[in-house]
């Protein structure tokens, strides 16, 4: 037996595989040859490929190899077989044994006939990584060629040693008979064997460590021709070493997987895909991007393009392996009822001085203040910046300028600490990528168009494709058990209910009731928002539900700004008062989330500043800034009745960052537009009664919550509504002319309401409340219920601090057949302090 040392110090580069003596550069992206492999790992003894001859690894172990070879004892090597057929109705087998990284490799041909050997064989050898078209040998250039030594069995063998720094590779062969002609598989290809390299295994999805070390990669891909697995060394911006995955050893049906030994050296990782450039059926293929992996947790930070040069690794994944696990110590999430819910939406980015996760921390005082139970983060998965937040390129890290993973675990435990629950704001609806037009390959696109994406060319998610519907499905619950995320709202969810043509509409739509009945997921709120920011509008669409989706109320941001511009009819108003029964009746009024602005279009100040069709705005007299105080006046009434009946309103009040201390963008609707929040503002005359009457109406929720915050909507016979003339007539509710609306809401445990004229009285629970609203140029008489002594709490025409009542003002009590002036543009509520029925 002939043994065959070779001591060829490899190293990786940037363009290839460097040697001693010379420096190979990788040519072209050519396909694995289509050879037939049985690969064996331990007692494996399944015949994989039909004409495969299988062989259990146990039964047979090569007598030329002595222990000095093996090592230690054969327990210590880790050891994998190959047997092919040749072409000539040969056997050749293939040991590999792994000695902790360095490996032997014997290889031994039997059964040829005298013909087909000659006067004896030779073995001709190469290595290879990603270019299965180009070999070298020892000297990184050409091939190599080794006799094959005859053994007691009468079969020809050899072996090759290889160290722990060469790996991983491909060892490419044939066999050479005496004449000089090829003996190869019987397919006519080159024998090729994985040194370093296993085959994978197909799950889990993305890059995962095993107990030993070994490093798994696992990618979907169904219309790939061949992968190929780019690592990278630190701060490098080209692949330092390419692997071509083969379609026979490292493909299960549609997933590409693949094993290697170490992974030490490389910092990150990215793909290659090769299939058809086919426009009509969506194929997007470009092997000279470098494609993130959609399923990796933790990514490198986006490579912008360079002036003329254009970057074909958009974003990279990391490889980093420590797993460090984070002390949430006993902190829960707080599972607040859906009814007791007060949403806060912000930015990350624009609301923290120092734009991170960790800034917002600081705001929770604030929050507190004012009632907040929960905040809503606009989208924080990694996106391109010059494009925004709402086109994201990947779903399972956060963007890396707000901070670190554990930074923004801090935040949520924080907010969990202080009763408040965090909510993420979910954009499928137009990725990083774009469109044919002006295509950026970043993932998806690049590693299956077709798969991902509707039909046409867009950069919208097809999640009704099973395919996208687990990843979605995937990422979601990895936020709720690794971040204890505790809810999620979908912006532009329309077109999640679209069929892969993005056309027509399901009735069904898999990836919806998917999510409603995820053992995770069913435990989270869920949210449908059909406002889309890229297009500044909102759908009124019905949207599936089975009683676990709540959604955005479009209809409430409608109808409650129409009503206060003087238009509208009086009975969609009125519906929205009362939780949006057309919309919410199988479900109840805590599935509607109420907003009256949105992170898009005017924000509050400006919605009484500025007039605009499409935003059903009203500057109160003057465009945009003005010295006019009677203008100014009427302003400040819109926006303090724009809060009030957002907060006594059933459902969830939804509150949008900076609305409460004057948050401007001059009349830009575009969300774009938007700027760094001044918090100093927030203590402005403006900032302070703002915050403060948002925080009385909070807390006024909580204390009536048998009326404001409720899971079921209210009995007809507990809501009497009336006109102008009084809460004994009927509003004209289809008359455009009207308006001027009050009703007597009765709480359903209104019997326990006593005669005391003691504090804890005026605190009950049980007490009637008249509302009335006047969104008239004409002052209204309204005439008070009988049988109550009224305590006015809130009147909006007042001057601060009176216009609401605090704890250590006296109140205005109204006896009898009173009656009370409604001023122009106003809201007053009144709390029944004794009842005489």
């Amino acid at each position: 037996m002939a043994s065959i040392s070779l001591s060829m110090a490899l190293t990786s580069c940037k363009s290839g595989i460097s040697t001693r003596n010379s420096q190979f550069r990788l040519l072209g992206w050519n396909n694995f040859p289509k050879f037939q492999l049985c690969f064996l790992n331990q007692s494996c003894s399944q015949n994989i490929h039909g004409n495969i001859i299988s062989l259990d690894s146990k039964s047979w172990v090569p007598q030329s190899v002595s222990s000095s070879t093996l090592g230690p004892t054969m327990e210590e090597v880790k050891e994998s077989w190959y047997r092919f057929l040749s072409e000539n109705g040969g056997v050749v087998k293939v040991l590999v044994l792994d000695h902790n990284g360095n490996y032997t490799v014997r290889i031994e041909v039997s059964n040829l006939s005298k013909d087909v050997m000659g006067e004896g064989l030779v073995l001709e050898w190469g290595m290879y990584r990603s270019d299965s078209s180009q070999l070298i040998g020892p000297d990184g250039v050409g091939t190599v060629k080794v006799p094959l030594m005859r053994n007691s069995l009468g079969e020809h063998a050899a072996e090759l040693e290889f160290q722990s720094s060469q790996p991983p590779f491909f060892l490419s062969f044939v066999v050479l008979n005496s004449t000089g002609s090829e003996i190869k598989s019987h397919r006519g290809t080159s024998f090729c064997v994985p040194i370093g390299i296993g085959s994978g295994k197909p799950m889990p999805l993305g890059f995962s460590l095993s107990d030993d070390g070994k490093a798994n990669f696992s990618l979907f891909s169904r219309n790939a021709e061949s992968v190929i697995l780019c690592l990278f060394e630190n701060g490098n911006e080209e692949p330092d070493l390419e692997i071509e995955l083969d379609p026979y050893l490292n493909r299960t049906r549609d997933l590409w997987h693949v094993c290697l030994d170490v992974v030490n050296k490389y910092s990150k990782y990215g793909y290659r895909c090769k299939g058809p450039l086919d426009w009509k059926k969506g194929g997007r293929f470009h092997m000279r991007y470098v494609l993130l992996d959609p399923y990796s947790k933790t990514i490198e930070n986006f490579i912008p393009d360079k002036g003329e040069k254009v970057s074909f690794a958009k974003c990279l994944a990391s490889l980093a392996s420590e797993k460090k696990s984070f002390d949430w110590g006993d902190i829960q999430n707080p599972n607040l009822p859906m009814e007791k819910l007060v949403l806060y939406r912000l930015h990350v980015g624009l609301v923290a001085k120092n734009k991170s996760f960790i800034g917002i921390i600081e705001k929770i005082p604030h929050f507190k203040q004012l009632g907040v139970t929960a905040i809503l983060l606009e989208p924080i998965f990694s996106f391109d910046e010059k494009k925004g937040p709402y086109h994201p390129y990947h779903f399972f890290s956060p963007m890396k300028k707000f901070g670190s993973i554990d930074s923004l675990k801090e935040m949520v435990k924080a907010m969990h600490k202080d009763g408040i629950e965090v909510f993420l704001e979910i954009s499928l609806s137009g990725t990083s990528e774009g469109d044919d037009t002006a295509p950026q390959p970043i993932s998806f696109r690049g590693i299956d168009n077709s798969s991902y994406y509707m039909n046409g060319g867009v950069s919208i998610l097809n999640c009704n494709n099973p395919v996208v519907q687990t990843l979605i499905l995937d990422c979601l619950r990895y936020w709720v058990v690794e971040f204890h995320i505790d809810g999620f709202s979908f912006v532009n969810s329309s077109l999640l209910l679209k069929a892969s043509n993005g056309i027509d509409t399901l009735s069904r739509p898999a990836f919806i009731e998917s999510i409603a009945f995820d053992p995770v997921l069913s435990k989270t709120k869920i949210i449908s928002d059909t406002s889309s920011p890229a297009e500044l509008c909102a759908q009124d669409i019905e949207f599936p539900h089975w009683k676990r989706w709540s959604e955005m109320n479009s209809k409430f941001y409608t109808d409650t700004r129409n009503f206060l511009r003087g238009e509208g009819l009086l009975s969609n108003f009125a519906t929205r008062l009362c939780g949006s029964g057309d919309k919410f009746s199988s479900r109840g009024p805590a599935f509607s989330f109420n907003y009256i602005t949105r992170n898009f279009g005017l924000t509050l100040v400006d919605l009484v500043s500025f007039s605009n069709a499409s935003e059903l705005s009203w500057n109160c007299g003057e465009e945009g800034a003005t010295d006019n105080a009677a203008v100014l006046e009427t302003r400040l009434r819109q926006i303090r009745n724009f809060l009030f009946i957002l907060f006594i309103s059933m459902g969830i009040p939804v509150l949008n960052m900076g609305d409460e201390c004057g948050y401007s963008t001059s009349g830009s609707i575009a969300y774009n537009d938007r700027k760094q929040m001044n918090w100093s503002s927030i203590k402005t005359p403006y900032g302070k009664q703002i915050t403060q009457f948002i925080a009385y109406l909070s807390a006024l929720r909580s204390r009536k919550d048998d009326i404001f915050q409720r899971r079921e909507f209210l009995k007809l016979e507990n809501i009497i509504w009336g006109g102008s003339d009084g809460v004994h007539s009927e509003p004209n509710w289809l008359d455009p002319s009207c308006k001027f609306l009050s009703v007597v809401i009765k709480p359903e445990n209104s019997e326990l309401e006593s005669d005391s004229d003691s504090e804890s009285t005026l605190a009950s629970n049980g007490g009637r409340v008249f509302i009335c609203f006047n969104s008239g140029a004409n002052t209204e008489t309204a005439v008070l219920p009988e049988g109550s002594t009224w305590v006015r709490l809130v009147d909006t025409a007042l001057p601060f601090p009176g216009f609401f009542v605090s704890g250590d003002e006296s109140v205005v009590q109204v006896a009898g057949m009173s009656t009370y002036e409604i001023k122009p543009h106003s809201c007053v509520l009144f709390e029944a302090k004794c009842s005489t029925e």
